[in-house]
């Protein structure tokens, strides 16, 4: 009877609230909710523009949202070693719909990310990202824990074919978080670092080939760097806005940036928080962010296991970059780029993929106690490839 409610209880979901990082689920959930909250407020004045009943996005975002938490819940409860067979399950899926979109996809803004199922439009490549993160890391462990194993060279080939594809669609962004995060995995395996410098060099060579060829990318760049002249009409609304709200903010569904700024619900959602909810509550959220990072890192850099060093890390990192591309672009830190705040911004397969995402960390950081002797990096790669 003492054992009913404890870790070494027979019951399953008590074990598993026991292992699971109970502080950042909570977390994640107020999260949520305030996205529910930011969509109600940013979403009506887009839908009404655009000839939609008011309460579309709001609607869909609920609609959407109930299957990512869905998601994050139910993948929490997966092993390590059902991680990655799931992310194999997962990224021969995606792989196959990202295909499907170069053929039959809806094309939008000149990019073929979309394919339409059951009357949703879907896009695949925002699960191919996580999925393509879980088994680099597990062919890059693989190595190390067997060292005939080709796991660096299977590794490669991976991210060969899933910039390949992603670059075909084009979708210039995903192809930059994956480059991203498989650098920061091949450095902290333990690699040689002329693997770093190849992916370094490839990542420079994509950016000038992206500026050369694809007309918004050259657009986005130049606004950034020569905005005088330039039409940088969403960006000046931004910065307006967050003027507007100063230090507390004009409250809660008082802002006018979504009057303004056409994406106000989705790529610029940070701008409505920092116009209604001011500098004060904006940077408590950005903080909560940051915390959730920092305590998901910090359970990782004392795990045992490199696939779930490598792995969590991996997926960590890739969330961290996202909300920094987010707000960075609505303050003019770095060129526009249209991608969601994850948990906050309105999104169909964006949201159930960082549900998905949030999930998978979850299942890698449960069971790695405070208490646990740290196991660095360096300990951990001591084998060379």
């Amino acid at each position: 009877m003492n054992n009913i409610f404890t870790p070494r209880s027979s019951n399953a979901f008590i074990r598993w609230w026991w292992s699971v990082d109970r502080l950042s689920l909570g977390l994640l959930l107020v999260l949520a909710l305030f996205g529910v909250v930011m969509v109600g407020s940013a979403g009506p004045s887009v839908a009404t523009r655009i000839g939609l009943d008011a309460n579309h996005f709001l609607v869909r975002h609920i609609m959407f949202l109930f299957p990512a938490l869905a998601a994050m819940i139910g993948l929490a409860w997966l092993k390590p070693k059902d991680v990655w067979r799931f992310a194999t399950i997962l990224y021969i899926v995606a792989f196959m719909g990202v295909i499907m979109t170069l053929v039959h996809g809806t094309e939008i803004k000149g990019a073929m990310r979309w394919v339409r199922v059951l009357g949703f439009s879907i896009q695949p490549s925002e699960f191919l990202k996580p999925a393509f993160i879980l088994l680099s890391a597990w062919f890059l462990s693989k190595q190390k824990m067997q060292s005939q194993f080709p796991g660096i060279m299977i590794a490669l080939v991976l991210y060969a074919l899933t910039a390949a594809v992603l670059l075909m669609q084009p979708d210039f962004g995903m192809f930059f978080l994956a480059s991203c995060v498989f650098g920061m995995q091949i450095f902290l395996a333990g690699c040689p670092l002329r693997y770093v410098a190849v992916l370094g060099l490839i990542g420079i060579i994509g950016i000038g080939l992206a500026y050369a060829i694809l007309d918004h990318v050259q657009s986005r760049i130049d606004r950034f760097l020569f905005p005088e002249g330039a039409d940088t009409y969403q960006i000046d609304r931004s910065k307006e806005a967050f003027m507007n709200g100063g230090f507390l903010g004009t409250g809660p569904g008082q802002g006018t940036a979504k009057n303004q700024v056409p994406d106000v619900h989705s790529d610029f959602i940070f701008t409505a928080m920092g116009e209604e909810w001011g500098f004060l509550f904006t940077s408590m959220i950005v903080g909560l962010f940051a915390f959730l990072f920092y305590r998901f890192f910090s359970h990782f850099a004392r795990s045992d296991s490199l696939f779930i060093m490598l792995g969590g890390g991996g997926l960590t990192f890739m969330l961290a970059i996202q909300c920094f591309i987010h707000m960075g672009s609505t303050l003019q830190l770095i060129p526009s780029k249209g991608m969601t705040l994850p948990l906050i911004s309105y999104g169909g397969s964006s949201l159930i993929a960082v549900g998905l995402c949030l999930g998978l960390i979850l299942a890698l950081s449960r069971g790695i106690g405070d208490d646990r002797k740290r196991a660095t990096w360096r300990t951990l790669t001591k084998k060379d490839i």
